[in-house]
């Protein structure tokens, strides 16, 4: 009930304007646009001959796109009914998969540009993680705008897509200190 609440206030108050602009914003979470950063990714660190991130790189996305469909069928959620939507969405609601996988991808894409960075750009490592956090966090919040999920898909969303980029980055740190010390 909480939700639907908060989803009939967001609606209610919410200017047309606000509303158009995250229409588009929410794009910046589709599997077409993650899909394509994934594999520019991909190919940039197979021509840098970084094998080890890449293989992270890979197993964080492709990862996160299995356990994503795994918890929504556990769940099975139904999205929430909205008259003349923004945008629409078919399958189950819970987890948000465009929260999670934009955690996911702009985490890893935020983890491997500070890597990337030189020690004298070391100030510029805060602004990276604090733009792929508000890139993320708006992602999911014009999902509930747009009301195609409510609050709690996309909290959950968040959750399950941090929890798998600490597991995918704390293995990439073990692999990198065991290289380091072999």
């Amino acid at each position: 009930q909480l939700d639907v609440l908060f989803s009939d206030t967001v609606q209610a108050t919410l200017p047309g304007a606000a509303l158009q602009v995250f229409t588009l914003l929410t794009h910046l979470g589709d599997p077409i646009t993650l899909g394509v950063l994934g594999v520019a990714g991909a190919l940039t660190l197979l021509w840098q001959r970084r094998y080890g991130l890449c293989a992270g790189w890979v197993l964080a996305i492709g990862g996160n796109a299995v356990l994503n469909p795994v918890l929504k069928n556990i769940f099975q959620r139904a999205r929430p009914l909205h008259e003349a939507g923004q945008a629409f969405a078919g399958g189950w609601s819970f987890p948000s998969g465009h929260a999670s996988s934009s955690v996911v991808v702009y985490g890893m894409l935020a983890y491997m540009l500070v890597r990337w960075l030189p020690a004298r750009y070391a100030a510029a490592r805060l602004p990276v993680v604090m733009a792929a956090a508000a890139l993320a966090f708006t992602v999911g919040c014009s999902r509930v705008f747009i009301r195609v999920h409510f609050a709690s898909d996309v909290l959950a969303g968040f959750a399950s897509g941090l929890a798998w980029l600490a597991v995918c980055i704390v293995a990439i740190e073990l692999a990198r200190y065991r290289r380091r010390t072999a």
